[in-house]
């Protein structure tokens, strides 16, 4: 019998059938695709920690548990520290192959993000800031509306501007974006689906041999002429006598490609995406850039690119009444914690002027993106140029197209009207 207060948010510990749960919180279920919040809202009010029941894992959503669990440096990310059965062990990965530094705990965790951490500093990421104001702006000026006066956000910005600033930085060829772009959601989308059709398999794996293959021949280049560009910076990379092996590097600037694609073209998507849902904010922004900073905070809480991240417990631990059985995953859901109200006030009102609006989109702890300052400065060049440019624009009636990846919001298509 439950004794507990019936005020307090329930723990799953008994049989709960109507709140949301399996494919019903993932981008497959049609309802949670076009607005996953209101089935968030049921799971973090009422069962902050759950054990979801049609696929036997532990569901963390409430903000007081999620920033516990981020931040708590004694438990994993490496899916091969996981029980055989769990839900991750589909990301170990194979014989003779190198984990991401996404999924690798210390020591190796901490040497390689030494050695590439100063390249993405508050400081550096600034410093790049020229470069992403000239390329965004040279986007929007290149943009041309159609007889309607409509074009395709994600086309023309919002993934373009990412892939060629990340080209620069590494030092490859920009002219190569849109293959980056193609090779990058082909990969992501294999290996962060839980069960994916053949299709997508496939796609998925020429594309990760393409982008290896790509980056085998740029490393090999770089041995004996490195270049101003971050590949021969990383590969001559020294830190209290540590280095990068080249199969390390392969695997960071495989996955510094993927990741600044991706995740910042749906942050420029999302948010642009929801600034025009709120027209009065839109001419506020135009009319005062230089709340832009907070502005793109905003958007970051409100409707994120990356929704989810992952804990692995050594031993056996107990949250809010749940138990955590040793070697198991917890998928800590950080849309849903954004919106908490212990986190922020009126959390499902989205205002550009919120002050210092909280979220934990960039996750937190020792694995806090590494890319979060870069990204910050894509999004405002972004919006800002968009903004410049543009008076007035409207999202067009059924004009978006939503990615299905699961732990990521983002579109394949977005289509705005210039408004005259």
């Amino acid at each position: 019998m439950d004794t507990s207060d019936s005020s307090k948010p329930k723990s799953a510990t008994a049989e709960q059938t109507d709140i949301p749960s399996g494919f019903q919180l993932s981008p497959f279920d049609p309802q949670f695709q076009a607005d996953p919040h209101p089935s968030l809202r049921i799971l973090r009010e009422r069962c902050p920690v759950r054990r979801d029941p049609e696929f036997n894992h532990v569901l963390i959503s409430g903000e007081q548990y999620l920033r516990t669990t981020v931040r708590d440096h004694g438990l994993n990310v490496d899916p091969r520290k996981s029980n055989p059965d769990d839900v991750v062990r589909q990301f170990a990965p194979d014989e003779g192959e190198d984990l991401s530094i996404l999924l690798l705990d210390d020591p190796d965790h901490h040497r390689l993000r030494k050695l590439i951490a100063t390249e993405f500093s508050p400081r550096r990421a600034e410093a790049r800031r020229p470069m992403v104001r000239e390329l965004a702006r040279r986007l929007v000026a290149a943009i041309e509306p159609d007889k309607n006066g409509e074009f395709d956000l994600v086309e023309v910005l919002a993934a373009p501007l990412p892939a060629i600033a990340i080209a620069t930085i590494l030092g490859v060829d920009a002219g190569d974006q849109a293959q980056f772009k193609e090779w990058s959601e082909d990969a992501s989308a294999a290996f962060f689906t839980p069960v994916p059709d053949e299709e997508t398999q496939r796609v998925g794996d020429e594309s990760s041999a393409a982008l290896q293959a790509f980056f085998e021949t740029e490393i090999a280049a770089r041995i004996e002429d490195p270049g101003d560009g971050l590949i021969g910076k990383l590969l001559h990379a020294q830190e209290d006598g540590d280095t990068f092996s080249q199969r390390e590097l392969l695997t960071m600037c495989t996955l510094l490609l993927i990741a600044g694609n991706v995740t910042t073209s749906d942050l420029i998507g999302n948010g642009i995406r929801t600034l025009l849902a709120h027209p009065e904010q839109f001419a506020d922004l135009r009319e005062h850039p230089e709340k832009l900073p907070n502005a793109i905070e905003e958007m970051l809480r409100f409707d994120p690119p990356v929704t989810v991240t992952g804990r692995i417990t050594p031993e056996e631990i107990e949250l809010d009444g749940v138990k955590v059985r040793a070697k198991e995953s917890m998928t800590l859901l950080l849309s849903a914690a954004n919106r908490d109200p212990a986190l922020n006030a009126d959390p499902d009102r989205f205002d550009i002027e919120r002050k210092d609006p909280q979220h934990h989109s960039f996750g937190g702890g020792a694995h806090f993106c590494l890319g979060a300052h870069l990204a910050r400065i894509e999004g405002q060049e972004a919006v800002g140029a968009l903004l410049a440019r543009f008076p007035g624009l409207e999202a067009v009636a059924d004009g978006a197209t939503w990615k299905q990846v699961p732990g990521f919001r983002g579109m394949s298509e977005f289509r705005v009207r210039v408004l005259s």
